[in-house]
């Protein structure tokens, strides 16, 4: 077995895999330059072309003996306009145009849109943005077959573009059927993490969460301007939230989405939900070997502000540079990390604890580490809520992470902080003192003479009833005859 030491850094890298990054080395390359966890793009390819990348990525936690994160990131439903008689029409601003139920081919005038939701949801002058927003129609009229636009921003306009609509909430449901086999793939091959697409509102996690019948975590994606409004409701219903900045970008201005990234990080941190923060943040590197200075300065922006995770998305799935554009996301985080302001940026946002025992100690260890100097912070946990709430406080140190459950140690792969290991539980105090010292000697999270804080649970192995902290010195000689 080849042993990596822990990353050094808090903030995890989820780099996505695709075309440029399908083959077992790159993966491998991938991992070793510093992805903590793997995102399949459930949009595009075949199940089978992702099996065998699910099986690589687990190929890798045989090779170096850490658990390994997989999110599966389902495509959720697409608005689209119909076809055109030439393939494309150009529309001029000023212009009237017409969104129909016809399915003849349309032309500079009108374009059949085959979604009877939004017909229902729109009312007059309310938006559509036609194209990833390139082009925007304002509503004049709706009724039952057609809807009476005006161009306000007008282009050429191809076959099957998507249809965005920002003021309203379309009554559409967040799972398509190719969601729900897309999601019956995911759970058959046992993936950690499964990220739902177009989420409204809070009741649009029910029928996911459903259909997970307990497997995996549900992540929501922030990608529609409704989300935000109820973005506290959608957070109690879900395990994590990323926030996915390209399609947000299109239905607000580009100036809105900044602060409603801190917005969001911010909330998700307070609630204790690992947040990702997702799209566009090395995008030249899809052809490029060294980024902007301006998308260094963006992805700075997003661990200074503590999320849990950052995301490559085109840049290791389709791009030239996927294995180095890992490497950059992974330098600029360490370069954030050793700034001496970053921890008092970092607890910018309060977080208060709830009235638990577990909560008072999950914050009495981050004020701990810092009186008496501790290497580590050590959580047994069967279920991972000890070890978030812990993360959430931010504290100077990492978490060392142990958990008899493989599916726990994965689903923390894009918790901050964390370095999760699997190992069997323990049955005493003394034990539990013991395995903390040798876990954290072994994974080189202390040297000879240090101090790690260990949480746990009196009865041992019992989910939700942390009550234990203590500090415990390292002599070093843990391992002796355990090696």
């Amino acid at each position: 077995m080849t042993r990596l030491p822990p990353r050094s850094r808090k903030v995890r890298i989820l780099a996505t895999l695709g075309p440029a990054s399908d083959t077992p080395e790159m993966i491998r390359a991938l991992f070793v330059a510093g992805a903590d966890a793997f995102r399949i793009n459930m949009s595009h390819g075949a199940h089978e072309d992702h099996a065998a990348r699910i099986a690589a990525i687990r190929a890798l936690e045989k090779e170096f003996g850490r658990p390994t994160t997989i999110l599966g990131d389902l495509q959720g439903p697409k608005l689209r306009v119909g076809t055109f008689a030439r393939g494309l029409a150009v529309l001029k601003t000023g212009a009237r145009f017409t969104l129909d139920r016809d399915e003849k081919p349309g032309d500079a005038k009108r374009v059949n849109l085959p979604h009877p939701e939004i017909y229902a949801a729109l009312v007059p002058e309310t938006r559509l943005l036609l194209d990833d927003g390139k082009l925007v129609l304002r509503v004049k009229a709706v009724m039952d077959d057609r809807i009476e636009t005006v161009v306000e921003v007008g282009g050429a306009l191809s076959n099957r573009k998507g249809v965005n609509v920002p003021d309203v909430v379309v009554p559409v449901p967040a799972l398509t059927e190719k969601d729900r086999r897309d999601l019956s793939f995911a759970i058959e091959q046992g993936l950690d993490w499964i990220a739902l697409s177009f989420v409204q509102r809070p009741e649009d996690l029910a029928e996911a969460r459903r259909l997970m019948g307990g497997h995996g975590a549900l992540m929501a994606k922030i990608e529609k301007p409704a989300a935000v409004q109820r973005l506290e409701e959608i957070l109690e219903l879900a395990d994590g939230v990323m926030v996915a900045r390209g399609d947000l970008g299109v239905e607000l201005p580009p100036q809105a989405v900044p602060p409603l990234q801190k917005q969001i990080v911010a909330t998700a941190r307070r609630m204790g939900r690992p947040v990702v923060v997702a799209t566009q943040m090395l995008e030249s590197m899809i052809k490029a070997p060294t980024p902007t200075r301006a998308e260094v300065s963006d992805v700075a922006t997003a661990v200074y502000d503590g999320a849990d995770a950052i995301m490559l998305s085109a840049e290791t799935a389709a791009g030239d540079w996927p294995q180095e554009a890992v490497a950059m996301m992974d330098s600029i985080a360490h370069s954030v990390e050793r700034d001496p302001g970053y921890f008092a940026r970092l607890h910018f946002t309060e977080t208060r604890p709830d009235g638990t025992t577990a909560d008072a100690l999950a914050e009495g260890a981050g004020g701990i580490v810092s009186v008496v100097g501790a290497s580590a912070i050590t959580c047994y946990t069967t279920s991972g809520s000890t070890v978030r709430r812990v993360a959430r406080e931010r504290p100077l140190v990492s978490i060392l992470a142990l958990t008899p459950r493989l599916d726990t140690a994965r689903k923390l792969g894009l918790t901050w902080g964390v370095h999760a290991v699997r190992t069997k539980d323990v049955g005493n105090f003394e034990e539990m003192v013991g395995k903390a010292r040798r876990m954290a000697l072994r994974h080189a999270m202390v040297e000879k003479g240090g101090k790690i804080v260990v949480l746990a649970g009196v009865p041992f192995g019992t989910p939700g009833s942390t009550n234990v902290l203590h500090v415990a010195a390292i002599r070093g000689d843990e391992l002796r005859g355990r090696e």
